[in-house]
């Protein structure tokens, strides 16, 4: 059997044991178009060939930038590596600008793209990147090379020696890829990790999911040049997972019917939509049916696993889901039981929820910087509890610093920011790597995160306020899509609001309250504020005085990535937050 020791090993690994026949699958054309895993290596192995006749050294940098998750990705990545050289992939939604800062830093030799909108971008800072000798494409472009131009080339298969020369002399301590982390302020920093650091975080984690080796079918939809989709990837070929890649997040409905996957990875504004989008349909139902249907909704936001609310719960708990819940499982495929969740916190209420449908939601926790995973929830021999991030993981060690920071010691802790001693040195000190967000252990060893270290604030009373705490606890309310809490250095906490526009607009017709069509008409509307400050100061009994929203605005545009509200992986851009509304920071604290 193959051992494992850095990332091209685990496509061989799976061949020892099963050669899938639906390993990597991609639509193409309206069709799913199946990758074994024999043919996923012959590819593989065909690019690094073509890569040795371009001639790529040892170090070398490749850039990957993909909109969407496919086959030809995972061919490339392993061609790649085998080379000895390293995949930088590079997220598709950046400015020009970042691409042309990433594209020089890392000195990428050749950049492999997806498709049109990406070879645009590139082609406005193409004469700035001075190392970048080639683009190709997957997709068929005009006026750019395509990647079967490098799969023809490597046909020829007399320099496979070369190549088993090359993966020889790949050691697990060596570089395997530079993550550029998308950061809330300033210049992307290279987050460089070893082929060991990603390959322990794989075998230290792989026990947590409880996979059926071999038949188990995953969903992959969330980006790929994140080391999050990427690491889960791996887990999915170690344990010989059919790879089904989402069309895009619009189409996700429509292939989580298709692949009916038993799991995948999620984030919670996803989540956050799929439970909209079943409340909706539920809020259409009328009569005995609409009442049984709240009813199981009232049930499952009292989950608690392990049977700790008691037998007459559990009996409550039994019918919803066979009258109720397992029409949400039907509408997910019938098959989904798990769906591994990162990138930020999810309200509590959507774990209790999901489990009761028997789609468990496990939270995890981590960064780019540790490959990513630091602690897991596990269904399994006690290990969920929900409102924490799991237990840590096997071969890490975390401790809580005296301000109550998170410390990450272990494998999985990066190598350091590619070309900054400086800024490597300051993020780890003592072999533990400062993450920067705020956590604490309960007595059973959960890891609770509860905020980040930069984010907390002093108001001018000079009380500290956790401004993720707030906005966790206000997002709860369905008025309520984001959030974002302010106040540094003013006498009270404030927040900007953008209401979640669609549940507004049914609440307004079923009190038939006239709130106007456009968003900016419904953020202005008197009745809309005063029904969300209700429920902003229903939330802040939870809270301190000092800690509770005082002043509210309603904000007209929905937050999102490309409106620069939010960081690829659906982080607050606090900054640029509070740079669009100053006009209402100022209404606020006038």
């Amino acid at each position: 059997m193959t051992a494992i020791s850095r990332l091209f090993d685990f496509p061989y690994y799976q061949l020892s044991k099963n050669n899938l026949e639906a390993c990597l699958v991609t639509k193409q054309e309206g069709i799913w178009v199946k990758t074994s895993t024999q043919e996923y290596l012959n590819k593989a192995n065909t690019i690094s060939r073509a890569l040795l006749r371009l001639g790529i050294q040892k170090n070398d940098k490749i850039a990957i930038i993909s909109s969407n998750n496919r086959t030809e990705w995972h061919v490339m990545d392993i061609g790649i590596l085998q080379t000895g050289a390293q995949n930088v992939p590079i997220y598709p939604t950046i400015s020009e600008n970042d691409y042309e800062y990433i594209l020089n830093h890392c000195e990428a030799k050749y950049c492999i793209i997806s498709d049109e909108e990406v070879l645009h971008k590139i082609n406005l800072i193409r004469d700035k990147v001075t190392h970048l000798i080639e683009i190709y494409s997957f997709n068929e472009l005009s006026g750019c090379k395509n990647w079967n131009e490098l799969l023809e080339l490597g046909k020829d298969n007399s320099n496979q020696a070369e190549v088993e020369e090359r993966k020889k002399e790949v050691h697990g301590l060596d570089l395997a890829t530079i993550i550029y982390t998308s950061g809330t302020t300033g210049k992307p920093k290279g987050v460089m990790l070893s082929h060991n650091n990603i390959v322990s975080n794989v075998l230290d984690s792989a026990n947590r999911i409880p996979f059926d080796e071999g038949n188990s079918i995953a969903l992959s939809f969330l980006p790929i040049c994140h080391i999050y989709e990427r690491m889960v990837t791996y887990i999915y070929q170690f344990y010989s997972c059919s790879i089904y890649f989402g069309e895009s997040i619009e189409k996700i409905g429509d292939n989580v019917k298709e692949v009916r996957p038993t799991v995948m990875t999620g984030v919670p504004r996803l989540i956050e939509k799929v439970y909209e989008k079943i409340i909706a349909k539920g809020s259409d139902l009328t009569g005995i049916k609409k009442k049984l249907f709240f009813w199981a909704v009232e049930v499952g936001q009292r989950y608690e696993p392990y049977g700790a609310n008691g037998w007459w719960y559990e009996i409550q708990l039994k019918i919803a889901r066979k009258l109720i819940f397992s029409k949400w499982k039907d509408g997910l495929g019938g098959r989904l039981d798990l769906i591994v969740n990162g990138s930020a916190a999810l309200q509590p209420r959507l774990a209790r929820i999901f489990a009761a449908a028997e789609i468990y939601i496990m939270e995890g926790y981590g960064l780019s910087e540790t490959s990513p995973v630091i602690a897991v929830n596990d269904l399994r021999n006690h290990g969920f509890k929900i409102g924490t991030v799991g237990r840590v993981i096997d071969n890490v060690e975390v401790k809580i610093a005296a301000d109550g920071e998170i410390l990450c010691k272990g494998p999985n802790v990066m190598m350091g920011y590619y070309k900054d001693e400086k800024l490597t040195s300051e993020a780890i000190v003592d072999g533990y790597f400062h993450t920067g967000d705020i956590g604490e252990f309960d007595t059973n060893g959960f890891l609770k995160i509860t905020d980040r270290k930069k984010e907390m604030f002093k108001t001018s009373g000079g009380k500290y306020i956790a401004p993720q705490l707030i906005e966790n606890a206000m997002k709860q309310s369905r008025f309520v899509e984001q959030i974002m809490v302010i106040g540094d250095g003013e006498k009270m906490p404030a927040a900007f609001i953008q209401p979640n526009f669609l549940f507004v607009k049914e609440w307004a017709a079923i009190h038939h309250i006239t709130i106007g069509e456009s968003n900016s008409e419904i953020s202005a509307n008197p009745k809309v504020q005063d029904r969300i400050l209700q429920e902003v100061n229903d939330i802040n009994k939870k809270f301190g005085n000092w800690e509770q929203v005082k002043r509210i605005e309603l904000t007209p545009d929905i937050w999102s990535v490309d409106g620069g509200h939010l960081t690829p992986t659906m982080k607050l851009k606090r900054k640029a937050i509070l740079e669009k509304y100053k006009d209402l920071y100022q209404r606020i604290y006038n």
